[in-house]
């Protein structure tokens, strides 16, 4: 017989053993946010798990997601590196959100003795030792390792400015403007509103192919705000690609915002950085290693951040996430971080799924205001070595569908990987509201005069301003005035014009210029593909050629030294300008030169009876041009473009034929030039801008139609010339030059204790120039040749290189106020030579990251 308290024992037991089993094969599921107790801010990479089974990791907005079907997990711990370990009770077979605030560990009692502390080295140190692993992997865990690779990539850029949000709303400048600034983003920087600006989204398959190598990217849709007239679209792509390149974490060195900076994965990582190992989780079965890494010195463009490394054999990265340290020396940059998530994929390889990198830019670090850009890329649909059709990798490396421009609302809806939010959806009609504004034309008219120097009236662009007004010794005072047609009055005829008076010399001035463009675009953007033609009655100095800048700009009026060696010049030239979307461009030019001297120069030469003067010379030549710039990328102006230079060379090779009796042509001869340019990146140590040309010419001529090399008589700065050289000193029929400029991005002054505060950085460089004139060419031994220049005392001005080469040697100090360069320059060779500087001070301003 059971008695009633068995029967009671039974019953329980009866209950626990079903309840058991109804909570074994429910699931139980708890998902929340974890933050910081005090800031409230979101924690990333925090360790979420049941004791003694498998865990997750906080994303980077603090958010997580864990579930497990062992009735035995009651209990959920959350731990971070610095913080307290919390546990939280949890139901069993539910699904439940649990929001939890981490509060900061209290720092251990410290006993201070006599003894040192402990340095940090990298010998017997368990977190250099798992780094070098991940390095020494690192090859086979990039994507190169792979025979084959298709994926399809989701790419968004997005430009927003931020300030705090009442401060936006209250500002007086924006009330016209008020629709923009109540479209705003407040979640994704603390205390901080973003009101996007810019939005592009980008979305292709890719297809990798080992050997032979070929990377192929089909654009199926590419979206983006259309800023207006005024702001080269285009121009804002190519600068944002160079600047938020795509990051490839394996990289020994990863290119941000036009440096080179040294990764943490990477064979001189141990040298530069501290490793930490902080915890360990695991995940889908894998074991996975938390490594925190910061730079030896807090000053050095180097980053801070953690990683999970997976401990699968691999050695890949699970997850990175960093930043560039508080008080790195780096320009205009308030914060820069960077994310990647990895995925594993079917081939037991761990893929990247997302990659995003955000910038904050502000005048300084205390600013109210700046501007926000970021480039999120996410990756889906992997297959590994299946190889695609070999039409799929045929022709150009990148095909752009017809209908990509147009491709629909609905497209993107149903394509995009992420959703766009409510804020950016928004941002592409603000935009588009905005440049209808007639106040935000004219601002944005006012500021293209101000940057570039034109006003807009109509159809016609007047200026450049800086040219209105400047000053020599041949012509005294200069007054210009001119101006060029815009798109608005043709998309293929082009005109440009000015004239311009010397109130010493007493002399009009004038140029006219008219263009055909073949592929309707502007003359002045890429791709060229222009004819023009055009005649120029002008003063000009022998020598100089200059970029980006007009020769009478007023800057440029103040020199040092002797500057009365002028020419005044009738110049014809036809030139038809071709590129090509590999960055080959091609120039075929003819060009009737009458050049006659002026200033302190006279043309003369011996004849039967003595002395003679020649009053003019003319030159009649045919010439064509090659220039290649693989992967060049530019920042496009109204009427120029600038290069932003990576570490891809630029070759240009050219040849002139002079014809004799065409069109009055005075002279046989032909030239050869061969100039290249190469950026070399040195990681850590900065980098250097080498530019090697050579040059040989034909012919007999006289020395104004030699090589006159290129000088620098002002008290700035140039690169393209020998700062310390005489305008026509040196003469050549052939030559060869080295330019060296090596940026050291403050390697040794970051260490400096006193010094580093100011984030000053340290550049030098070197010029040399060798070259000679032969015997036919030299009034030395031909006696049919011009005589060289002389000053008042008669002493010869203009010489040869023959003896020996031409040198200068330049230290610096740059980015003094974030863009002004300062150096000292010394002149090494021909001190004997008259009226020659041996030493300078010379200034230049340049803005830089």
């Amino acid at each position: 017989m059971i008695s009633l308290f068995d029967s009671k024992k039974s019953l329980t037991l009866f209950l626990v053993l079903t309840c058991s089993f109804l909570c074994a094969q429910a699931q139980t599921v708890v998902k929340g946010i974890v933050r910081d107790a005090q800031t409230h801010a979101p924690l990333a990479f925090v360790s979420v798990y049941f004791k003694g089974s498998k865990g997750v990791v906080s994303g980077e907005d603090g958010s997580y997601s864990i579930s497990t079907t062992n009735p035995k997990n009651t209990t959920l711990e959350f731990s971070f590196n610095g913080y307290k370990v919390l546990r939280k009770k949890i139901e069993v077979g539910t699904t439940q959100d649990l929001d939890v605030n981490l509060e900061v560990a209290e720092m251990a009692s410290v006993t201070v003795n006599s003894r040192k502390r402990t340095k940090y080295r990298n010998k017997d140190n368990p977190a250099v030792e798992l780094i070098r692993k991940v390095v020494d992997n690192r090859e086979r865990n990039r994507m190169s390792a792979l025979d084959y690779v298709q994926y399809q990539q989701y790419e968004k850029m997005e430009l927003s400015l931020t300030n705090k949000p009442e401060k936006l709303m209250n500002n007086r400048l924006l009330k016209n403007y008020k629709f923009l600034v109540e479209n705003q983003d407040t979640t994704r920087l603390e205390g901080k509103a973003l009101i996007p600006v810019y939005i592009e989204e980008t979305l292709s398959d890719k297809y990798y192919r080992k050997s032979p190598s070929k990377e192929k990217t089909y654009v199926l849709g590419k979206k983006k705000v259309n800023l207006g007239e005024f702001v080269d679209n285009d121009g804002i792509t190519r600068y944002l690609n160079s600047m938020y390149t795509p990051i490839d974490i394996y990289e020994p060195n990863l290119t941000l915002l036009s440096n080179q900076l040294l990764s943490p994965i990477s064979d001189l990582a141990p040298t530069f950085y501290r490793f930490y190992l902080r915890d360990t989780v695991e995940m889908d079965g894998i074991k996975l290693v938390q490594l925190t890494f910061a730079p030896r010195n807090p000053q050095d463009l180097l980053f801070r951040g953690s990683m999970y490394i997976t401990l699968d054999g691999n050695y890949a990265v699970q997850k990175i996430q960093m930043g560039l340290t508080k008080h790195a020396n780096l320009n205009w940059t308030r914060e820069l971080r960077i994310k990647q998530d990895f995925e594993r994929g079917a081939d037991g390889r761990y893929h990247v799924i997302m990659s995003d990198m955000l910038a904050e830019f502000a005048l300084s670090k205390k600013a109210s205001g700046g501007l926000v850009g970021e480039r999120t890329v996410s990756y889906k649909n992997y297959i590994i070595n299946q190889p695609a059709p070999d039409s799929v990798y045929e022709g150009r490396s990148e095909i752009i569908a017809e209908s990509t421009a147009s491709a629909s609302d609905s497209f993107w809806t149903a394509n995009r990987h992420t959703a766009l939010s409510e804020t950016e959806q928004k941002a592409y009609t603000n935009m588009d509201s905005l440049k209808n504004m007639k106040s935000y034309r004219r601002l944005m008219d006012w500021a293209t005069f101000l940057l570039a120097g034109y006003k807009s009236a109509g159809p016609f662009d007047i200026g450049p301003v800086n040219a209105f007004y400047s000053f020599n010794p041949v012509e005294g005072f200069r007054l210009r005035f001119g101006g060029r047609t815009t798109p608005k009055f043709s998309k293929r005829l082009y005109f440009e014009t000015y004239a311009a008076y010397g109130f010493k010399d007493e002399r009009v001035k004038y140029f006219l210029s008219g263009a055909y463009s073949f592929n309707k675009k502007s003359i002045y953007t890429f791709p060229y593909n222009f004819l023009r033609v055009s005649f120029q009655h002008d003063t000009k100095i022998p020598g100089q050629e200059l970029q980006f800048v007009q020769e009478d700009n007023f800057l440029l009026s103040f020199k040092r030294g002797d500057n009365n060696k002028w020419l005044y010049n009738d110049i014809f030239t036809t030139e038809y300008v071709r590129e090509f979307g590999k960055n080959i461009s091609y120039t075929f030019g003819f060009k009737n030169w009458r050049q006659q001297a002026a200033g302190s120069i006279v043309y003369q030469k011996f004849d039967g009876a003595g002395v003679s003067t020649i009053q003019d010379i003319t030159t009649t030549e045919l010439s064509a041009e090659l220039r290649w710039a693989p992967r060049e990328q530019f920042y496009q102006g109204k009427t120029y473009r600038i290069p932003i230079f990576n570490k891809y060379p630029i070759f240009r090779l050219r040849y002139i034929s002079g014809i004799k009796g065409l069109v009055n042509g005075d002279y046989n001869y032909q030239q050869v030039t061969a100039n290249i340019f190469k950026r070399f990146y040195f990681s850590q140590f900065g980098y250097a801008d080498v530019v090697t040309e050579g040059g040989y010419i034909f012919g007999q001529l006289p020395y104004p139609l030699l090589t006159i090399h290129r000088a620098n008589q002002t008290y700035a700065y140039q690169l393209n010339s020998f700062n310390m050289m005489n305008f026509m000193e040196f003469v050549s029929d052939h030559y060869v030059s080295v330019s060296t400029d090596y940026y050291f991005n403050g390697f040794i002054f970051n260490k400096l204790p006193l010094i580093r505060k100011l984030k000053l950085r340290e550049v030098a460089g070197f010029k040399m120039a060798y070259g000679g004139i032969r015997r036919e060419n030299d009034p030395a031994y031909n006696k049919e040749a011009f005589l060289f220049p002389t000053d008042e005392a008669g002493k010869t001005t203009t010489f040869s290189l023959a003896s020996k080469p031409y040198m200068e040697a330049n230290v610096g100090i740059g980015n003094i106020f974030k863009i002004l360069r300062v150096d000292l320059v010394k002149r090494l060779s021909y001190l004997e030579n008259p009226d020659v500087p041996k030493w300078a001070i010379r200034a230049r301003a340049r803005f830089e990251f």
